[in-house]
């Protein structure tokens, strides 16, 4: 048996490594794929937890969580894709106004 403190260690390690992806990335791309990290990891976290306290709650709320996510990356992406078609480029430095 894994001991939960791996399972908290690995996913704060996640957490870091997204937290450094958005705040050091200029690529909204690389951004949105570090927020699914982050969501990742505290879904790792949520699920650790949960085995530890033995009740499927937290598997539960994990699910629903990732269905928010899958919805959040279908529009996330398709506003990329009509940023990218009006401005030739998603460099979130280009992206300061929210005029047409």
């Amino acid at each position: 048996m894994i001991p939960v403190e791996y399972y908290i260690i690995l996913s704060a390690i996640l957490f870091a490594i997204g937290v450094a992806g958005v705040l050091v990335r200029r690529n909204a791309l690389i951004i949105f794929m570090s927020i699914e990290l982050m969501l990742n990891s505290a879904n790792l976290a949520i699920v650790a937890f949960s085995s530890v306290l033995k009740s499927f709650s937290g598997q539960v709320f994990v699910f629903f969580v990732i269905a928010v996510a899958a919805a959040e990356v279908a529009v996330g992406l398709a506003l990329m894709v009509e940023i990218f078609k009006a401005k030739h480029s998603i460099d979130v430095d280009q992206m300061n106004s929210l005029k047409g």
